[in-house]
């Protein structure tokens, strides 16, 4: 880099100071952040992964107000959007910022995007579900966006397939609204999950910032029970003795309901929390917990993504969690401040069923048919979802979660106008058997992200070792702050040297398997290694089966190698 470019640089580190200190009242930026905004200022995709607490969302405030137009911010959760508008400053230095929803009036919905065009708001925060909508689409695409932020962005990943199928679209929804710079950001990725997202949002050679996932302050337990009774007195016992306040995550809405009556009477102040209660009530639960008023929340994953409350002191699991994704993000919500936090998972081995269960949701092959039929019977006048909608008289998210499906499976495309066109070569009921198989590809993956999970709930060695390695980082093991560990002598083991085959497959080497297919590496525990397989999953290797097969594992690609043509 010449002078130029290297004063350039500084001046720009220098403004973005100012602006941190002047308008949002830092006193210091974070090298991370630093790199991240300059990434945003030099016009790069880029995928920022930072624990929950360190200040994500500076990255994309700050240069805010150092870019030509409005920022486009994709948010999960109305209540999050509001908590994210709420902490902004104030007044005429600020950024200024906006939300669209569906619970604004036509006038205001107006107003708001009057604000936008004058430049008063330089931030636009809106679900996804807005962005599938073609007036959204169209207004913000002549508003110029500078910068398309997907905050949450593992919900790409995680509630993409089947819950918030939006998620998948959103590679469109940037194209239609001029492609601008666009950057994800998330607590929590795993190595194949960071890839999952930078290819489903269609990122161009994303820049990767990933920040330590460790989070010593947090004690890891695990208690498991032969009968349901015990599990939930045991639920109940810890979460009314530890210190307050905390979360419980139960599996289903009912049973959010019942830990929540069982808490509250003991005399605490207990809140049960899903989807299925009205907008408001959400609000109001998410306001008391925030401010004190609730001792303990009982929900279902719909909360606490995104919640800004440092003291949290415990948060536990009264099931065996859809994947450990979901169950460190959840963990994580705990002891931001620094001080002890503890997370128990409380797990019985038929969890697996209920889980399992849960990952099976994919469209039908029925419904993959329906739609594929009316896609192709629109060939010559391509309909977008809306019109698939009307035509199958499905509901908007099944319709979309199936061409989501037959557009990975290469059976259709979206246009730049969005609509939907099918591949002339194929018959519609060959895209629908060719989206049919990507489905299950998906619920084979989802089910073996169960038996991670399980494998952590039942492992005798070091969780937080266990943990850390399924997200790609080495850690020396014992840790002390683990149930493992503390049963055990803390004084660390006398190592035990690497199986000679650990050298060939570190982790994030890509390699093919004789019978699962493409995988990448993504842990080594001295005598075997976990991979996950494209089509097969999740799985876990004995490396004396390896070393003694030859060509039951090959290495395609090393970390740091380019691929070789052919």
């Amino acid at each position: 880099m010449g002078r130029k470019g290297q004063r350039t640089e500084q001046d720009r580190e220098t403004r973005l100071r100012e602006i941190a200190a002047d308008v949002f009242g830092w006193d210091t930026l974070l090298p991370e952040q630093l790199t991240a905004m300059q990434w945003v200022l030099d016009g790069e995709d880029a995928l920022v992964v930072m624990p929950t607490g360190s200040g994500k969302s500076a990255v994309y405030q700050v240069p805010a107000l150092m870019l030509a137009g409005p920022v486009v911010v994709v948010s999960p959760l109305l209540a999050l959007q509001r908590d994210q508008i709420a902490g902004l400053p104030d007044g005429d230095r600020g950024p200024g910022a906006v939300a669209i929803n569906s619970d604004l009036s036509a006038s205001r919905a107006q107003a708001v995007w009057d604000a936008v065009d004058r430049g008063e708001a330089r931030l636009l925060y809106l679900s996804p579900e807005q962005l599938a909508k073609d007036e959204v689409a169209e207004r913000l695409a002549a508003a110029r966006p500078a910068l398309f932020v997907v905050d949450e962005a593992q919900c790409v990943s995680s509630w993409g397939h089947d819950f918030r199928p939006d998620y998948l679209r959103l590679e469109q929804a940037v194209r239609r609204v001029g492609r601008p710079p666009l950057i994800a950001l998330t607590a929590t990725a795993a190595p194949p999950v960071r890839k999952e997202i930078a290819e489903r949002l269609g990122m161009r050679r994303p820049r990767q910032l990933v920040t330590g996932f460790d989070r010593p302050n947090i004690r890891l337990e695990v208690r498991r029970f032969l009968d349901d009774d015990d599990r939930r007195r045991a639920v109940v016992e810890r979460a009314a003795a530890e210190p307050k306040p905390g979360i419980v995550y139960a599996a289903t809405r009912k049973d959010s309901e019942h830990y929540a009556a069982e808490l509250a009477s003991l005399g605490l102040a207990a809140e049960a929390y899903h989807a299925g209660l009205r907008a408001a009530e959400r609000a109001r639960i998410h306001d008391a917990f925030l401010s004190g008023a609730a001792d303990v929340v009982v929900a279902t994953s719909a909360f606490g993504m995104g919640i800004d409350k440092e003291d949290v002191r415990f948060v536990l699991h009264a099931s065996l969690p859809g994947s450990l994704d979901a169950y460190y993000q959840e963990i994580g919500r705990g002891g931001r401040d620094g001080r002890p936090s503890l997370a128990v998972l409380h797990y019985r081995p038929e969890d697996t069923g209920m889980q399992t269960y849960f990952a099976g949701r994919t469209p039908s092959h029925d419904v993959l048919s329906e739609v594929a039929d009316a896609v192709h019977d629109h060939e010559e006048d391509p309909a977008d979802l809306d019109e698939l909608r009307r035509e199958t008289g499905l509901s908007r998210n099944r319709v979309t979660a199936a061409v989501n499906l037959l557009e990975e499976a290469d059976a259709v495309t979206t246009g730049e106008d969005g609509d939907v066109r099918p591949d002339p070569g194929l018959s519609s009921g060959q895209a629908a058997e060719r989206a049919a198989r990507t489905a299950q590809a998906h619920r084979l993956t989802d089910r073996t992200r169960v038996e991670m999970a399980r494998a952590y709930a039942e492992t005798t060695g070091c969780r937080r070792d266990f943990l850390l390695g399924y997200f790609g980082e080495d850690y020396t093991p014992p840790c002390g702050t683990c149930d493992t560990c503390a049963e055990q002598d803390t004084a660390p083991a006398e190592e035990r040297p690497a199986h000679p085959a650990a050298a060939a497959f570190p982790v994030g080497t890509e390699v093919r398997h004789g019978q699962w297919g493409d995988g990448t590496v993504l842990s080594e525990d001295k005598d075997r290694i976990t991979v996950l397989f494209d089509q097969a999953g999740y799985r876990t290797l004995a490396l004396d089966a390896v070393a003694g097969r030859d060509g039951l594992l090959t290495v395609v690609r090393r970390p740091g190698e380019t691929r070789s043509a052919g």
